[in-house]
């Protein structure tokens, strides 16, 4: 666009990118000026059950957005939940900042309370923390992540499990653990990152300050430590 001279700033046009700008004061794009970036907005939403993390759904199941309510921002949500996994669920106007809570160079963890039928043997949970072989949609196989996974509470009928993992995939969890037979009952993420559900009730949101805004920014990613390492030695 700039070498098109479609941009100008103050009613000159500019005719090389190294221009630095400390705000789009008087930045006009085919004349018309440029709107400065909205403030960032992020919600702790706790999604319930029962509910499309989608805008709308051609079979009319109900969707986050018909849980929230009427006035807030344009807002996208940070990953999916299934139709049917509720749990903590952020919700923001920030592209860049859901590419950093999603993308997998960064690593952010993600903690789920899983409620199985049964007892499951340690093995089966240390095949699981190892990565597993699973089908993609394409039948082509992939092996999971590693994952930590804690015994919550354990009793003839069920085990509750609290995993620990770095990937969302749609329904990995519940597939990893109906390989070995165990049907998940429930699947509540309780944690993302350093955020979780502390003081939410099902369909409830509350808006994160600057500070935690600033605090999810700052993540580092997976192979940060080792490039300050590397820096460091060189």
């Amino acid at each position: 666009m700039i070498a098109e001279g479609r941009i100008a700033l103050n009613g000159e046009k500019i005719t090389t990118p190294a221009t630095l700008l400390e705000d789009v004061a008087g930045l006009t794009l085919d004349g018309r000026p440029v709107r400065p970036a909205k403030a960032t907005r992020l919600y702790r939403f706790y999604k319930p059950p029962g509910t499309l993390t989608a805008e709308r759904d051609p079979r009319g199941r109900a969707t986050i957005y018909d849980r929230l309510p009427p006035g807030l921002p344009r807002l996208m949500p940070v990953g999916r939940l299934d139709y049917m996994t509720e749990g903590l669920l952020l919700l923001t106007n920030d592209g860049e900042l859901t590419n950093r809570m999603t993308h997998p160079k960064f690593g952010v963890t993600r903690t789920y309370r899983a409620v199985v039928d049964g007892v499951i043997d340690p093995r089966t949970l240390h095949q699981i923390e190892q990565g597993m072989w699973l089908a993609d949609r394409s039948g082509q196989g992939f092996k999971t992540g590693r994952s930590t996974i804690r015994i919550a509470h354990r009793s003839p009928q069920k085990t509750v499990l609290e995993i620990t993992t770095r990937e969302g995939s749609n329904l990995q969890i519940r597939r990893m653990l109906a390989k070995f037979g165990h049907k998940v009952r429930d699947l509540t993420r309780i944690k993302m990152g350093p955020l979780s559900l502390e003081g939410l009730a099902p369909g409830k949101f509350r808006a994160l300050s600057e500070k935690e805004i600033r605090m999810l920014r700052e993540l580092p990613g997976k192979d940060d430590g080792k490039r300050e390492k590397e820096r460091k030695s060189s």
